[in-house]
């Protein structure tokens, strides 16, 4: 009499076990930040080389359509080609749509991979290139791999559309207390985009180093630009090369947004230009990093001259419609002469056609409504009384010079630690009580960088937090939840890890589980 073997049914159900366990608490896909809506499917699409991309809605989209064949391909040969007006036979189609505004907004955008292939619509070219970075998260982190052969590749099934919470996505990377050079800060543009952050503010001046090239003022970078903290050589950036930076910051739909602090954070200034000292005496430059003994002559013309001269450079170079102009930490001035110079600058800024922006301190003033406060400490009195747009910084959540616990061995810890979990369980609409949703123009994350010195502490530092600060950042509200972002991230750890992203492997993660 025969007997039917038992073993391959107990396997099979030890397997099944095993993958039920293994699946438990696992998202349904990895990508930072989670869309407003998204619905995964059991099937997935395969990638070949013969996979083509689609445009339709003209040059704008042809350029998002070219950003992504570099995204599908890893080498110029391996990247699919774009047909034009290819509807029909595209495996990726990119629609742009401007008649689409009410349904998608200014950033929002659509995506669905199915069985006839990827399509991706928005009603701008910035929804296009959010939609293909969504596209890019859900396709296998080996594809970030420059030197990767090119193999079929699988995408699971899905429908996203997604559109973000503020319009506000930004970080901050001081390159005045150490200088990092042209192709650093496009590495970090480039690990923005991929999270769709759309801001970056860059901190040209202060104690330590003057970072930008002025027509008229060649003392700046010829004597402020040449050190930095612990007396290492700085470094200025030409008017070419800031330009450079923003094209390039442009064509991943990131705005520069350049500040030169004042009155205050300016000793590199003084010991460049004695004029801006009210006895002409210029000190001697500056390597360490206490704060608040600098400020310029507030009662000379001559510096508001050289204020005029410095923004209205500024404001030529940068198509964005905002300039940054510090103002914190001030303590060598009166109230009134402080607020006065506040005052002043606003008007200088506006004349060039921009918006200002400065540190909460600057609040202290009469401001006009357009101008942007910065917030970035506790609330105070003078934060229940904002009147202007606020863009949210708070140092005890996002600042990435922070430690992130007692043994972290690069990093500050003034206002604390801050691990990855406090960077991501803070209420954006809770921080200043009183101050409505529609007052809060977005969250930035700060990376300042005493000490920091190369690009991998820069990266450290900033991931994984900066996809905490990307998340708060984009997602609704009713999605924010550490569980399943924690998992995510997990996934997300093998894309950085292709690209060489230097990340902090935080213990709130279980990295191995990818």
């Amino acid at each position: 009499m025969s007997r039917t073997n038992p073993r391959p049914s107990l396997w099979a159900g030890v397997a099944a076990l095993l993958l039920m366990t293994a699946c438990a608490g696992r998202p349904d896909h990895a990508v930072v930040p989670v869309p407003a809506t998204a619905r995964v499917l059991a099937d997935s699409l395969t990638l070949d080389t013969t996979a083509t991309i689609g445009v339709i809605g003209g040059i704008e989209a042809f350029r998002v359509a070219e950003h992504l064949a570099t995204v599908v391909g890893t080498t110029p040969e391996s990247r699919p080609p774009i047909l034009v007006d290819g509807e029909q036979d595209a495996t990726i189609l990119v629609a742009l749509d401007p008649l689409a505004a009410p349904r998608y907004g200014p950033e929002g955008y659509a995506l669905r991979v199915s069985g006839d292939g990827v399509r991706i619509d928005a009603a701008t070219p910035a929804g296009l290139f959010y939609g293909v970075q969504t596209f890019r998260q859900l396709l296998p982190p080996v594809t970030e791999y420059g030197a990767a052969r090119p193999a079929p590749r699988r995408v699971p099934h899905v429908e996203i559309e997604d559109r973000p919470r503020f319009g506000w996505r930004g970080a901050m990377l001081d390159v005045a207390r150490h200088f990092f050079e042209v192709e650093d800060v496009k590495r970090l543009i480039d690990l923005m985009a991929l999270h769709k952050m759309n801001r970056l503010h860059l901190h040209l001046s202060d104690d330590q180093g003057w970072r930008i090239e002025v027509p008229g003022w060649p003392a700046l970078t010829a004597i402020g630009s040449r050190t930095e903290v612990g007396g290492g050589p700085g470094g200025y950036y030409t008017t070419a090369e800031y330009q450079e930076l923003v094209a390039y910051a442009a064509a991943r739909f990131v705005t520069i947004v350049p500040e030169i602090d004042l009155p205050g954070h300016t000793n590199a200034a003084l010991a460049s230009v004695p004029e801006l000292n009210c006895d002409g005496v210029p000190p001697p430059l500056y390597t360490g990093i206490a704060v608040g003994f600098s400020t310029v002559c507030v009662h000379a013309e001559t510096t508001y001259r050289f204020v005029d001269d410095v923004l209205g450079h500024l404001a030529a170079i940068t198509p964005g419609p905002w300039l940054h102009v510090g103002g914190d930490e001030v303590e060598e001035l009166s109230a009134d002469e402080y607020r006065a110079f506040i005052e002043r600058v606003e008007s200088i800024v506006r004349g060039h056609g921009k918006r200002m922006i400065g540190w909460q301190e600057v609040a202290a003033a009469d401001l006009r409504p357009s101008t942007v406060i910065q917030h970035w400490r506790e609330a105070g009195e003078e934060a229940t009384a904002y009147e202007q747009q606020v863009i949210l910084s708070p140092s005890t959540h996002i600042y990435l010079d922070i430690k992130y616990h007692d043994g972290t061995p690069i990093g500050l810890d003034w206002s604390g630690l801050n691990p990855l979990r406090d960077a991501y369980e803070w209420d954006p609409t809770a921080l200043i009580p009183g101050l409505p949703e529609s007052a809060v123009l977005g969250i930035e994350s700060p990376l300042w960088t005493e000490t920091l010195a190369t690009v991998e502490d820069l990266e450290f530092m900033a991931f994984p937090r900066l996809a905490a600060v990307a998340e708060l950042a984009w997602s609704p509200p009713e999605s924010i939840d550490w569980g399943d972002f924690r998992a995510r991230l997990a996934r997300l750890g093998l894309r950085w890890t292709a690209l060489g992203v230097n990340y902090y492997r935080s213990p709130d993660v279980d990295w191995r589980v990818w």
